[in-house]
């Protein structure tokens, strides 16, 4: 029996946020009905990041929509709105992550719902919280990631801002609501009474810098500085960073300069005896023009024994050819209500041992409204 079995989600959600929160909870057993506009559904379904289409829809919304139900509604059309209630008044946990006050317009405001379902967990998301100067902006994940100063940790110290190459602010969000949904079941089943679970992408973006910001307001408010070359952490000395080889791309984490001058056989670096931050951009000068006389597995065969923490920077194509992929049994395939399947990945966790996968994929517009309309009846 998976740990969320028997709780039932109703999520408004659409985009990244709030759908990743959902899925880790259907992940581990929850039922998720979810609530999209006749039509149109969630605007994941047309949200392309390439020119790939999976059954007549966007693969980021048959990544993040896998194992959970779609109800088509209009909240506008009373009728519609009368059995969302009656769905809210069965649901353990309903979520949204529109703009702040629109629930509230539509009638579905956290009081609005407890008044129907008193013992309700009632989760949101939302761009900026209440902030009336903030409140109303976009709460897209570019814009979090430029506002909050994480674009200037990624790249090298003369690349100006540099954005992650993923919605990170989105995945953050959405991992904090579940987080705090998880907390509020919890809560539910030791003291019976429901919650009112708020998380904004503007503190997830923040709270995920707590290491830099710590830092930065104890260390006299100087500004992270990133090296001139193979930056990987502003904070962290050489040799911390990724570097060419001769044939590919090596990735160095923490270790002792004159050791791995010796290893290396660099004399270059034997002139730094001591790893002093501000020796950072000279040391990983030296060390980039060596590794590039000799082959990643080369340089791998020499610092692994060693216990030099090191790795070989892959692409997906070599990821995926490692064994130490394969034995994770990370990929599953899932088929949706129509019979179209495709591959994804499954759940990160385990408990006692126990992979969570499920074979249902993601499903159609209203694909679950006559079902969900015969339960409610």
């Amino acid at each position: 029996m998976k740990p969320l079995e028997d709780y039932l989600i109703v999520d408004f959600s659409q985009f990244l946020s709030g759908p990743s929160a959902s899925l880790r909870l259907a992940d581990l057993g929850a039922r998720v009905i979810k609530i999209e506009k006749p039509g149109t559904g969630d605007i994941c379904r047309t949200l392309y990041t390439s020119d790939l289409i999976m059954n007549g829809e966007s693969s980021i919304f048959h990544t993040i929509n896998r194992n959970k139900e779609s109800f088509a509604a209009d909240f506008k059309n009373a009728e519609d709105l009368k059995i969302i209630k009656k769905l809210l008044a069965k649901a353990d946990v309903v979520m949204h992550n529109f703009r702040p006050d629109v629930m509230k317009r539509i009638g579905l405001s956290y009081d609005d719902v407890k008044a129907i379902n008193p013992k309700v967990i009632y989760a949101e998301i939302s761009g900026y919280g209440n902030h009336p100067d903030l409140k109303d902006k976009p709460g897209q994940d570019l814009l979090l990631q430029s506002m909050t100063a994480l674009t200037w940790l990624t790249g090298n110290q003369n690349d100006g801002p540099v954005a992650m190459g993923l919605s990170i602010v989105d995945m953050l969000a959405g991992a904090h609501l579940a987080q705090g949904i998880l907390a509020a079941l919890y809560r539910k089943t030791v003291n019976d009474a429901g919650a009112l679970v708020q998380v904004s992408m503007l503190e997830s973006a923040i709270d995920f810098q707590f290491e830099t910001i710590t830092t930065f307001f104890n260390d006299g408010g100087e500004l992270p500085v990133r090296t001139k070359s193979n930056n990987a952490h502003a904070y962290l000395g050489a040799p911390y960073g990724i570097y060419k080889t001769n044939n590919g791309f090596l990735a160095l984490a923490m270790g002792s300069i004159p050791v791995l001058a010796q290893l290396l056989k660099c004399d270059a670096l034997l002139q730094f005896s001591e790893n002093k931050f501000g020796l950072r951009d000279k040391i990983k000068k030296v060390l980039a023009t060596h590794l590039k006389t000799q082959n990643t597995d080369y340089w791998l065969a020499i610092l692994e024994p060693a216990d030099i923490w090191c790795a070989k920077v892959l692409n997906y194509q070599e990821l995926f050819e490692e064994e130490g992929f394969k034995v994770l049994d990370f990929v599953q395939k899932v088929t949706m209500g129509d019979g179209y399947s495709y591959e994804t990945t499954r759940c990160p966790i385990k408990i006692d041992g126990e992979l969570f996968i499920s074979e249902k994929g993601s499903p159609k517009l209203g694909e679950h409204n006559k079902k969900i309309l015969k339960e409610l009846m």
